[in-house]
């Protein structure tokens, strides 16, 4: 059978593969479109898995919230280059990971991996990663992601804030006194000024929602550090033990988001600005827990607000 350009650049526009990929299907396929794609499937999905061991530490952190603001989503998707983490076709896989954790809610990354793709039910995760990989010609990851969503009865909102360039991404849940509350102009700044800041803080990524969170042997280690500091400056034996607890205010500031100073007015702290907002609204707002990710760290566990 003879093989059309027209045939040859509509199977590119299905495919995206290379023009003389499609051409050699077409003909290895006899003419047969839905064989020939098959092929290219293969030889993608193939070639995919020699890709697998490259490294992969740039890419993009992606985001969804519901339409009720209860459940939200955030996925960090690696790729090779940075390059083709600004590409159409790698920002919508990352967006369609995002949709996906927000509505299935997977236990784990593999587990997301086996799961039909919410947008494609007959092709799992796993098969769509692979599919790009064949695509982009570099290699994919799912590093990892966070869902939140509200307990069912409570009053709240799951917000996002992906930091321009899409390197840095936050999601924050918070709760309410009240369902009125949530709908009101200043609760909606207060939540974006707060997810805007866990993305932008400096010089140090909040861990922690409050101090009460940080765990005993955290601290205790902290103050070692702190009381050898101070003994290796000459300080007398009965400061060094004052000394070290001051130090751990620096520490809170910089690694507890209720203690750190608010980027937009350093003057107050986070939770200063919760404080203010919470009585011009008339109602208890707090920070449940946050998940900050970026590009190529090493991965945290979400932090929660002790119940």
């Amino acid at each position: 059978m003879s093989i059309s350009a027209e045939m040859v650049r509509q199977l590119r526009e299905e495919t995206g593969a290379g023009m003389m990929d499609c051409k050699s299907a077409l003909v290895e396929a006899k003419g047969d479109a839905e064989a020939a794609r098959d092929l290219l499937r293969k030889k993608g999905l193939a070639a995919a898995t020699k890709k697998a061991g490259r490294s992969a530490t740039e890419g993009a952190v992606g985001h969804l919230i519901a339409g009720d603001g209860r459940l939200g989503a955030l996925v960090e998707v690696n790729c090779e280059t940075d390059f083709v983490a600004k590409t159409d076709d790698f920002q919508s896989l990352v967006s369609d990971v995002a949709e996906h954790v927000a509505k299935s809610a997977p236990a784990d990354v593999a587990a997301l991996a086996a799961q039909p793709l919410a947008k494609q039910p007959g092709t799992t995760v796993g098969q769509v990663v692979q599919e790009k990989i064949a695509l982009i010609k570099e290699n994919i990851v799912i590093r990892r992601f966070a869902r939140f969503e509200l307990p069912a009865g409570s009053q709240g909102v799951v917000a996002s804030y992906i930091h321009p360039g899409a390197k840095v991404g936050v999601l924050v849940e918070f709760s309410a006194g009240t369902d009125a509350a949530t709908k009101k102009a200043e609760f909606q700044a207060l939540v974006k000024d707060v997810a805007m800041h866990a993305a932008a803080a400096s010089p140090a990524a909040a861990v922690y929602v409050s101090k009460d969170q940080v765990p005993a042997e955290v601290l205790e280690k902290e103050k070692e550090i702190y009381r050898a500091q101070a003994a290796a400056q000459g300080k007398p034996p009965n400061v060094v033990d004052r000394i070290a607890e001051g130090k751990l205010k620096e520490y809170y500031q910089s690694f507890c988001l209720l203690e750190q100073p608010f980027v937009k007015e350093p003057k107050i702290t986070v939770g200063q600005l919760m404080e203010q907002k919470a009585k011009a609204l008339a109602d208890k707002i707090a920070v449940r827990r946050f998940a900050r990710f970026r590009v190529g760290e090493d991965s945290g566990e979400a932090e929660s607000a002790p119940e």
